[in-house]
Formats: structure tokens, sequence, C-alpha cells
């Protein structure tokens, strides 16, 4: 399973499965463009979320985020059985798509039965039904071949109950016989040849290529090319378990929906070309991000950190954050329709901390707000 790839011109991502990695280009600003500005912060939020991709923080108060800083023991779950990662997300898929889509979409039901019918679509090309799952973890892997390309490996672990049989099944029919079985440490590594788009969960869109699927046990499902699915085989075999800061940064709200934690290399921001020195050196400093996205019955919850170098440069770009927030407010105040009714909500709700050489960001907004935007 292959990187999630960033879109230079907003915060839309795409999952692609396809090949050895895939590229984040050089991004570039047009200085004489009136969205510079939301470009730059976008391009800070794109730094997060390359893992998911995607997206929780209470803002009742910040009693919550000391629980979250004091964690001693967090349940890793499936992260433990990662190999050695840059990058990893956990996700409670049968909480997202019973309980957080539904409530999302409560009013677009036309937008509602779409998901549906992509997660049955899925279901039958894969022969593996979404909802089966409990939790789905990420560990991603970046690598710098070339002068400001960075490229993403990543492998997925799914929990849950699926059908081995109904999966090869079903990956034969989709691959028209680009199928193939590799041996490794005694278990069975189907790969499937697809070439094709298809909206993974029901939510992403991701270009599948390659696709390698292995059983680890009865409720434990690996899946990403060859190689990195036979890492996780390692993995469970009792070799090269690691990750541990980044697995503790991704479960520190046992709550959220989605969490995620990363390592950041000095090349892998200037591989991102923010395009501004001041906010690219501020950048520069951070050493690890972290974050988690969390729901209640009535909003979408974001929390995001920031571990720089010491406290003088987190101090300095939480001065930079909130100079964008303000200045923010200008151009939010253009949009129009429901973007422009989510922008506001989540900008009038942002609050950004600094605590020692850690920056803190929450934000929320409505179901309701999100959910028009859902599919666009």
């Amino acid at each position: 399973m292959k990187p999630t790839t960033v879109n230079p011109k907003g915060i839309r991502t795409q999952l692609r499965v396809n090949g050895p990695g895939v590229p984040i280009s050089r991004i570039t600003d047009d200085h004489a463009n009136r969205k510079g500005i939301i470009l730059v912060t976008t391009k800070f939020l794109v730094l997060v979320v390359m893992v998911l991709t995607i997206g929780g923080a209470q803002l009742t108060g910040h009693a919550q985020s000391r629980t979250r800083g004091t964690a001693a023991l967090p349940n890793l779950g499936l992260l433990s059985g990662l190999p050695e990662s840059d990058a990893v997300a956990r996700v409670k898929v049968k909480r997202l798509l019973n309980e957080v889509m539904p409530q999302m979409l409560a009013n677009s039901p036309a937008r509602l039965a779409e998901a549906n019918s992509a997660i049955e679509r899925f279901k039958t090309r894969t022969g593996l039904d979404p909802r089966m799952f409990e939790e789905l973890v990420l560990g991603v892997r970046y690598t710098y071949p070339t002068e400001g390309v960075t490229k993403l490996k990543t492998v997925a672990l799914a929990s849950g109950t699926f059908s081995a049989a109904g999966m090869v099944a079903a990956g034969r029919i989709a691959a028209n016989g680009k199928y193939r079985e590799e041996k490794y440490h005694g278990k069975t590594i189907y790969i499937f040849t697809l070439d094709e788009s298809i909206k993974v969960l029901g939510l992403f869109d991701a270009r599948i290529g390659e696709l390698a699927a292995v059983p680890l046990d009865s409720n434990t499902l690996a899946l990403g090319d060859p190689t990195t699915v036979r890492d996780a085989i390692d993995v469970n075999r009792g070799r090269n378990r690691a990750n541990a800061d980044i697995n503790a940064l991704a479960s520190r709200d046992p709550n959220a929906v989605i969490g995620f934690g990363s390592n950041v290399t000095t090349q892998l921001i200037k591989n991102l070309n923010i395009g501004n020195a001041p906010i690219a050196n501020d950048l520069s400093s951070l050493r690890q991000v972290y974050g988690s996205v969390g729901a209640t019955v009535t909003d979408v919850e974001l929390f995001i950190g920031a571990k720089a170098v010491n406290a003088d440069a987190a101090k300095s770009l939480g001065d930079t954050l909130e100079g964008l927030k303000q200045l923010g407010g200008f151009f939010v105040g253009r949009l129009s329709g429901a973007k422009g009714v989510l922008a506001k909500s989540a900008l009038a709700n942002l609050k950004i901390v600094t605590q020692a050489n850690e920056l803190q960001i929450w934000t929320a907004v409505a179901q309701a707000d999100v959910g028009p935007l859902m599919g666009n």
C-alpha cells in the first residue's frame, strides 16, 4: 500500500498505492496571489496530515490537555506490530464508519448513501468489509531519492473479522488473472495487480497498483507492498520492534477516532519548499509532530502538537502562527458557501498554546459543517 501524496494547491490528499513510492513534489507559492497566506498555513498542516492524511482535542478546557500529556502507559494495540517507521497513525475504523460518518452526513442523505455504496464496492473488489475492522494502523517510512523529492512507503495493519478465502477469491476476480502468491516464514502473501482507482473504506480515493496482503493471525491483516508486508511478518515473529516515541504520541488521546505521530527531519521540511524563508526557518526547528481527531455528538475536534528543538524555537513558531491566524481572518471572510462556514468556525475556535518546547493547537467545527464538503 502506497503513500498519501500532497496536493500543493489545497488540503485535499490522495492515497496512492502504486509502485515503490510516490513522490511529494516541490510546492511553490505565487506571491502575487491573494491566497498566499492561506497556502503557507495549509503547507504547515500538510506536514502534519501527510500520513493520513487526514484531519481531537476537547475545547471545553485545558484539563484534557494535561491528561493527554501525562498518560504514562498508553494502550498501543496494533501499533506495536508495525515495522520501523518515521510516522504512524491509528484509526478506529468501526467507530468512524458506524458512528462518526453517519452523524457527519446526517443532513446529507445523498452523500451518506454514496459513501455506503463506495464501501460496498470496496468490499466487492477486495473481499474485505471495512465495517468488520475495529482498528487500522499505518506505518510510513520517508526516503529522499533525489533533491526535492520525498517518497513514502506505507504498511497497514487491520484488526477485526475477515475471511482470507473471501479476500483471495475477490482479489483474483478484481485482478483479472494478475495474481500471485509468495511464501515467507510460513506465511502466504497474496499479491494482486489491480491498476485502478477505488475509494478505500468508502472515504479516500486510492490508486491501487500492486497490493500485497497477508493474514498475520486469525484477527489481523497486513496490507502494503511485498516488501512492507514482509517487514510486518518479521515484527510479528518478534523482530525489529521499534517506534516507541511516535507510537506513544499517536496514543496520547485514548478517546480519539484518529491519532498520529511523526518524526520530522530537516530534509523533509526542505523538500516541502514552503516558499517563505522565515516560516521555513521556524519549521526547520521541529523534531516531532503529533495529534488526534476526535468527535462528540455535535463536533469534530482537532488537536495538533509539535515538539521543537527548544523553548525559544517553539515560541517563535507559535508567534508566527498567531500572526497567520490574525491575517487569516481577512482571507477567510472572503470565502463563501460551505467552505466559508467551515473555515470561519475553525478559525474562531482556534487556540494556540506554547508550553516549554511544545506547540499545541486546538480547534473544533460542527459535524454538520463538515458533511457538505465530504467527497468534494
